[in-house]
């Protein structure tokens, strides 16, 4: 696949598997043509099955094709293929290597990135209203919601009442709904790649799904996201300038009442996430420091609920 886009004398390069991801195997390599030209690619495999690993790679790689149409920042997708014909036993997408940031807290603290970081909740607002234009990949799923959530937390088996409470006070104070678009449903800081101009572009689709349009929004200003600053949108910005920036691009007009209320549904989320993370380092099935270590977050999650009900 690669020599037929690059010639046949292309050859693979410093290739290195690289830190993060719970839930695939990401690598760097380059691309060195027989003139020496190099590009720099990435290469993501699918990991092994487990709970919440998403989608297949070969439909985020349409997600992300779609993406690039659509205007919404996106690598190239250069090769995707499946662990049925693929060369690689796995699912795989291979796709161009955009350079920036992707470590939140090097988002939020570089001196580099200081001039765009007031820029950046205006930017996502502009992203998000583009991604909600975009039109249903055929294979996505409705979400399944708070009954979705409620399964996994009840499957866990684990005492957890604050999590339990804000599940009863999400169901009874859920807003009207709005009509679905494709959702992102991991748009954060952490899946940006950050240069001085901008956002660069929008990773890890793996989570996309028919929805409401204020989850990615509210994803997007849940405290975790945030790493320590007191910016509650993805740690860099306020919600007027998210707000103002979608409502101006084209994204549907945003309830505050409504957007609180998905904010809570996404640490909740995430808090049930964070369980279910953990089970598969403590039952064996993947054996990782990184996933003990997400376990560990879920009393913030409740911690974070507790401050956010009414």
């Amino acid at each position: 696949m690669l020599t037929a886009r690059y010639g046949p004398d292309a050859q693979v390069a410093e290739l290195r598997r690289s830190s993060g991801g719970a839930s695939r195997v990401t690598c760097t390599f380059d691309v060195v043509t027989g003139s020496g030209r190099r590009h720099p690619l990435v290469l993501r495999l699918a990991a092994p099955a487990a709970e919440l690993t998403g989608l297949r790679l070969t439909l985020e790689a349409e997600l992300m094709r779609a993406a690039r149409r659509a205007g919404v920042p996106s690598p190239e997708v250069i090769a995707a293929g499946t662990a049925e014909d693929g060369p690689l036993g796995a699912d795989f997408v291979v796709m161009e290597r955009v350079d920036g940031e992707t470590i939140p807290r090097r988002v939020l603290r570089d001196p580099a990135l200081a001039g765009v970081r007031p820029r950046l909740a205006a930017e996502c607002g502009r992203i998000l209203a583009a991604v909600h234009r975009m039109p249903p990949v055929p294979g996505l799923e409705r979400d399944g919601g708070l009954d979705r959530w409620r399964e996994l937390l009840d499957a866990a088996g684990e005492p957890h009442p604050v999590l339990e409470f804000a599940l009863r006070w999400l169901e009874r104070n859920r807003p009207p709904a709005n009509p679905p678009v494709l959702v992102h449903g991991d748009f954060r800081n952490g899946n940006l790649i950050i240069g001085p101009d901008g956002v660069r572009a929008v990773l890890d689709w793996e989570l996309a799904h028919v929805g409401d349009p204020l989850e990615d929004l509210g994803w997007l200003c849940a405290k975790a996201w945030r790493f320590g600053s007191p910016h509650p949108v993805g740690g860099f910005g306020g919600y007027d300038d998210l707000v103002a920036a979608y409502e101006e691009a084209g994204g549907m007009r945003v309830d505050r009442d409504a957007l609180h209320w998905w904010e809570m549904y996404g640490v909740l989320r995430w808090g049930v996430i964070c369980i279910m993370q953990a089970r598969r380092h403590l039952e064996g099935s993947e054996r990782s420091v990184e996933l003990a270590a997400i376990g560990r977050r879920v009393a913030e999650n409740e911690w974070d609920l507790l401050q956010m009900m009414p």
